[in-house]
Order: structure tokens, then sequence, then C-alpha cells
């Protein structure tokens, strides 16, 4: 009897650790992926495509090629390899493997460098094109991610991507806030899809991602469709497809760095260019005014150049703001999509005693940028229109991704894509 006790003591211990390491491994294997800031030394990362020329936030045609272009302002000309994998609507691995979602191989090198040409800056670009030599193409659409190492196989940076298929094309329309206490700061993003027979049991299979001004950091994510008329996929929320307005972005441009342009105060030639911005303010408490923007991108260009990916010249950007001093932990930051609109060290602003403004400055490759002032809470929430303002007059971009897994399906596929801006907005 003892020796019985004993063994169905030891069979039970057997079974809770089988049921702890499962949990474990599937906590590991279900872990959101996300996105890995480059070092200082990165710079001007971009995806560009025909359909993206200024390669912002990259939702790709399935087949369409596109172009990962990045400079390292390094002078010793180091090398990249490059790795893809593919993942589920949360950004979670799917259970694909690598043959499946990819034509060809990764985990290459990339061989396509050029080194900068007459600039005080030095610097190497690198290009790689998809498809090439070893990777033809990836096979299926849905949320990828690619990561760059280097020759010791540390990952340097990884940027999320999007693939998809026009099977289905939402329909957007923006609208004034439902709820009177945001109508002044607040936009809605009404959706409305013909999904037809292409979809099956769409309230279960469809999830729906929302993309203000290509920054995925503020997404809205988890959307299902509010109810169905017909063939009709109808999402017309009070609050949960709403953003804040926001406010337009402010620019600057350093095409020429011998002059001051838009947003420029003045420049200085050290070891390398100084560029010198205007000092800025909060806007939160003024009335709205229409600026044109390009809603967070930018562009690199510069005068009296025949190819700026190589010609174009670093300058030490200095951004100024004057805000009264944080005592309440909160910290602020400038970002753009230049960054990725990453929250980093090197883009956090600090308070200078001596000037009474919030201060910083790196390293940007000429050209034309959009920036905003963000600030960051104690408790690392974040809050776009505290200090640029949030206003319904707005103008943004909106993209709309429509996920479809079908009953037994092995993996989220996008199956529509659609874009609008807020110029048409309504009540």
């Amino acid at each position: 009897m003892k020796i019985d006790y004993i063994c169905s003591q030891l069979v039970q211990m057997t079974q809770k650790f089988l049921v702890f390491l499962t949990l474990l491994l599937s906590g590991f294997s279900m872990a959101q992926v996300q996105e890995l800031n480059p070092p200082e030394t990165i710079k001007s990362i971009t995806f560009k495509s025909k359909s993206n020329p200024l390669g912002e936030l990259p939702i790709l045609k399935l087949g369409e090629a596109f172009d990962l272009e990045f400079d390292a302002l390094v002078s010793n000309e180091p090398d990249f390899y490059y790795k893809i994998k593919h993942y589920n609507y949360d950004w979670t691995p799917s259970i694909l493997v690598r043959t499946e979602f990819l034509q060809g191989v990764d985990n290459q090198r990339i061989q396509n460098y050029r080194n900068s040409f007459n600039t005080y800056q030095l610097y190497s670009h690198y290009k790689l094109s998809i498809p090439n030599a070893q990777t033809q193409g990836l096979k299926v659409t849905g949320n990828y991610m690619i990561f760059i190492y280097n020759s010791f196989g540390e990952e340097i940076f990884s940027r999320k991507f999007m693939i998809y298929q026009s099977l289905v094309t939402p329909g957007i329309s923006i609208k004034r806030s439902r709820n009177v206490k945001t109508i002044e700061t607040t936009q809605t993003v009404d959706i409305e899809v013909a999904a037809g027979t292409k979809v099956n049991n769409p309230l279960q299979t469809i999830n729906t991602l929302i993309i203000q001004n290509s920054n995925l950091n503020t997404a809205i994510t988890n959307v299902k469709p509010q109810y169905t008329i017909g063939n009709k996929l109808i999402y017309r929320y009070v609050d949960k497809t709403a953003f804040p307005g926001g406010n337009e972005y402010l620019f600057f441009e350093t095409k020429d760095v011998r002059s001051a342009s838009q947003g420029v105060q003045f420049i200085q030639l050290e070891d390398i260019y100084n560029t010198f911005l205007f000092i800025n303010r909060s806007r939160a408490q003024l009335p709205y005014t229409y600026n044109p923007d390009i809603n967070g991108r930018f562009a690199i260009t510069a005068l009296d150049t025949d190819d700026p990916s190589v010609e174009a010249d670093y300058t030490l950007v200095h951004f100024s703001l004057n805000y009264p001093k944080l005592t309440d932990g909160s910290r602020i930051y400038v970002y753009g999509n230049y960054n990725n609109y990453a929250l980093d060290d090197y883009n956090q602003l600090r308070f200078n005693p001596a000037t009474q403004r919030y201060e910083t400055q790196f390293k940007l490759k000429q050209g034309f940028y959009n920036y905003k002032y963000v600030l960051v809470d104690a408790k690392g929430k974040l809050n776009e229109g505290k200090i640029s303002g949030n206003f319904w007059q707005t103008e943004n971009d909106y993209k709309v991704l429509l996920y479809y897994r079908d009953l037994g399906g092995r993996y989220d596929r996008i199956i529509g894509f659609n874009q609008t801006s807020s110029t048409q907005i309504s009540n």
C-alpha cells in the first residue's frame, strides 16, 4: 500500500510538472514580438516600394517587390544579415514553417552597400531588395518581421511589415466623435465591408486593425464588426474606433546645409553641420490652425546631389521646447516616422536650467521631416496631445487592414486593405 501511495504521488507530481512545462513553453511561444530599435549608429531606416515611395509603414501587396534601406554611421563597412518571420494577427509567432511562407532562403548577407561621397559624416548605405537571388519572395499574406543581424549574430534592429491580398475592400469614412464629451477633440473611423461569400462567420473569423498616420504604437486592435446587414460588415462604434485628433505635425527642411530653410533658425559647421530649429512651444491651448504636413513621414533629399542616398550629409539637429519643468516623473520625447515613433533615450528632451527649456539633439540625414512632441507619464502612458493638442479638424491618414482566419485555418490572412484621409470628415 505504501508503495502504491508513493507511485500515485509521483504520477501526480509528474502530471503537474508537465502541465507547468506546457504552460511555460506556451507562454514563450505566444509572447507578442516587439520591434527592436536600432543603436544610434543606424539611421534612416526605410521600406520603399512602388506603392510606398516615402518609406512609411510598409503595407504591401502579395508579390510586390520592396527595398529595405538604412545607413550605418561607421567607417568600417560592417556586414549585416537578415531573417524574415511570419506572425499572427496579434504578433504572436504563427505555426507556419519557413518553407510555407518564404520562397528561397534567408539568413543571407546584405551585399548591396555603398559608401557616402563628399560628406562630413562618413556612413555606408545598405539596400536589401526582395525578391533577390536568395530570397525569391513571400508566399502568403499576413504579418511579417524582418530582423537585421551583425556578423556576430547579434540583432541590430527589426521592423514589422504587412502583406495583403485584395479579396475585399473596406469602405472607410471619418466622422466627428459621437460622444459629446470628446466631440471637439476626437475622430471616429466608420468601416463598411461588402464581404459577400468570401468570408464565413465574420463575427468570429474577422479581426480588424486601424492605424492613424502609420503609427503602430497607437493603432486600434482587436476590432470586430459591430453587426452585419446582409453580406455587409458594419463598424459604427461610439468610442471603440475613435482616435484623438492630434494636431498638424511640426516640420523642418535641411536639404540645403549652407543656409537656413523651413523651420531652421540657423546652421553652424563644426565637425559636422549643426542645425538649430526654431524654439517650439505648447499648442494645446491655442486655436487650431491648418498647416499642411505629411502626417509624420520624412523624405531624404539634398540640393546639388545626383544620389541623395549616398551624397546627402548628416546634420546634428537641435530641438528646443519652451515648456514648464515637469516634477511628476513625466518625460517628453520628440518623434515621428523618422525613428518609427520610438521612445528612446536619445530622443528624450531634458530640461536645461540655463535656458529654462527642454532640449535634445541627434543626427538626421538631410531631408524634409515631420515631428511632434509627446509626453509619457510616470506610469509609462503615452499622451500625444498633451503638448500638441487634440482637434477634430486635424488632417490625419487612416489605414484599415482586415485579417481573416477561416474555421480550421492555420494562420491569419490579410484579405483587405484601404486607406483614407480625414480631409472629408463629417458629423
